[in-house]
């Protein structure tokens, strides 16, 4: 029997350990993207099939900017899946954006420079609307549902997508505070980019880790990340448990599903046959 699932959810790979998800079981997905990031999770909860992606490797040992965006998304959608979570660790640029808080922003602004953030390219040309680059009726349900946990979260706020993987300088940090920027984080740009192509539905989870650079006596590093994330992710869990047996029931009228029949320039009959295989799964 095929395994699918509607619901997708990337990030550490911590997350997957939960109690609560049942029939677990490890897939290895081939992409013509390549390889993900590691073995895929299968599992369910409260009888709601979900799969799992660890963003950066079970042993953390892929950068933001090697992360495998294109094969990651492609896999989850090649198994049915038509939502995506995306939690991440992120730094807080506003002094209210406390370490061990939730952040579901709204926007993003991408300031990435080494990565392709998108499926085409090599005889292939779109271009996907990225206004409003989140499904916020998931975020608002997702939001809602936090703070029913006792999770301390914010709606709104745009995420500032830096390269990495060294963390800010002090004149990095004042500037994106002063351009009013909500939180810092490596990957969501990105990704989300790749997932509007796939028309998926993408709604990130930033988790506070720290206050950037910017607060004196608070600067940002490892271990003080660490000793935060470690805090934030039982609280995601929590969340996740509580959330993905009803995600079913969100009505998201984003309309992104079938991006691709406005977005694709490049007539298919002028796709180069290859690249129209490797493609299928996203023009359809």
């Amino acid at each position: 029997m095929k395994i699918t699932a509607k619901i997708g959810v990337i990030g550490g790979s911590g997350l997957y350990k939960i109690e609560e998800l049942k029939n677990k079981k490890e897939l290895t997905v081939k992409t013509p993207f390549g390889k993900t990031s590691d073995k895929l999770i299968f599992g369910e909860i409260s009888g709601c099939p979900v799969l799992f992606v660890p963003r950066h490797g079970r042993i953390h040992n892929i950068l933001p900017s090697e992360i495998p965006h294109q094969a990651n998304i492609w896999a989850l959608k090649s198994l049915g899946v038509e939502t995506v979570i995306s939690v991440s660790a992120v730094g807080s640029l506003q002094q209210k954006l406390a370490p061990s808080h939730f952040v579901f922003p709204d926007q993003f602004v991408d300031e990435t420079k080494l990565r392709k953030a998108t499926f085409f390219g090599e005889g292939a040309v779109a271009h996907v609307p990225m206004a409003h680059p989140f499904c916020m009726a998931y975020s608002k349900f997702m939001f809602s549902q936090a703070k029913k946990l006792g999770i301390v979260s914010h709606y709104g706020g745009t995420y500032i997508c830096m390269e990495g993987p060294g963390f800010s300088t002090k004149a990095e940090s004042d500037y994106h505070r002063k351009m009013g920027y909500s939180i810092i984080g490596m990957t969501v740009a990105t990704e989300a980019k790749v997932a509007r192509e796939a028309g998926l539905h993408y709604t990130p989870v930033s988790l506070v880790t720290d206050y950037d650079c910017w607060k004196e006596g608070e600067e940002v590093d490892q271990a003080k990340v660490l000793e935060t994330l470690h805090k934030n992710i039982e609280n995601i869990r929590r969340l996740l448990v509580k959330v993905i047996p009803q995600m079913g029931k969100i009505n998201c009228s984003c309309g992104y599903k079938d991006i691709m029949k406005t977005s694709l320039l490049t007539g298919k009959d002028h796709i180069p046959a290859a690249l129209k295989k490797k493609l299928n799964l996203i023009i359809g």
